[in-house]
């Protein structure tokens, strides 16, 4: 493994600004406060499949393929300053193709200041070989993830999630986002505290286990090739269920209301569909 740090940008706080932090009695919210960026580059030579996992505490997380065997992580740390920025602490760990990467914040300082001073947070951008599995977690920010095959799973404590191009088993959690996917896909399951669910299964996708795909709020959109076999079990608690040049067998229930039961080509696996309130669509893609 090798890695470097690199300084990117650093902008004093205002003079004016920092008068006002000297009284002590500033309540700042949500203030601009990364205003320093450091990046740390690390690099992981492997020589088969790799297992990732990288999580961040807070900030975005980017998975992208190249064609190298090797893994490279970009940490791009930001706070007010270097010595903000200093304080967190990234971890990193190779054992054979399995490899770990983990951004943490220190325990925040307890001061007589009543203010969020430490805004600080780390994103990570990846590049991996296309055949890897990969495990990507942010307590705070948007993962996005494309043209990886494996065993994906992706999580956000608040937060969208966009997979493209995907092949094989997808698990994607946010408590708050929307959540789109595609690919061919042999395992989905999803779920969104509040958001909208888009999937889109490309030709050559089959259930290879139950599929189960829930909303707390929000419509869901499920788009599956010819010739594609499941057995559906949809509701929402507050819509309707719509088929669009899809054909349903065995039906239990009534297009077009709040719950549908029916056998989508040969049958096969389960396909759980669930949202408290928004619509579903099941489509030809």
């Amino acid at each position: 493994m090798s890695s470097r740090v690199r300084p990117l940008t650093s902008l004093a706080l205002p003079a004016a600004f920092a008068a006002l932090l000297a009284t002590g009695c500033v309540d700042i919210v949500g203030a601009d406060l990364n205003r320093y960026i450091e990046r740390d580059e690390k690099h992981f030579a492997v020589s088969a499949k790799p297992d990732i996992a990288l999580t961040t505490f807070d900030g975005s997380i980017e998975v992208r393929p190249w064609d190298k065997a090797d893994v490279q992580v970009i940490v791009e740390k930001r706070g007010r300053d270097k010595d903000d920025v200093a304080a967190i602490d990234v971890k990193a760990e190779q054992h054979g193709d399995r490899i770990e990467v983990t951004v943490s914040e220190p325990k925040r300082d307890h001061t007589g200041f009543n203010f969020h001073f430490h805004n600080r947070s780390a994103k990570l951008i990846v590049s991996v070989p296309e055949s890897s599995n990969v495990s990507a977690k942010s307590g705070d920010g948007s993962i996005d993830i494309e043209r990886v095959s494996g065993h994906v799973q992706l999580r956000s404590g608040d937060g969208s999630i966009r997979g493209r191009m995907l092949g094989g088993e997808v698990e994607a959690n946010t408590g708050d986002g929307s959540i789109r996917l595609d690919g061919k896909l042999s395992s989905v399951r999803v779920h969104t505290g509040d958001g909208s669910v888009t999937i889109h299964a490309d030709p050559g996708s089959t259930p290879g286990a139950d599929w189960d795909i829930v909303t707390g709020d929000g419509s869901v959109t499920l788009e599956v090739p010819d010739g594609f076999g499941a057995e559906l079990d949809a509701h929402t608690g507050d819509g309707g269920i719509h088929m669009r040049d899809v054909t349903l067998t065995n039906v239990t229930g009534t297009i077009g209301k709040n719950n549908l039961r029916g056998r989508l080509g040969d049958g096969g696996r389960s396909v759980r569909v669930r949202t408290g309130d928004g619509s579903i669509t099941l489509k030809r893609s």
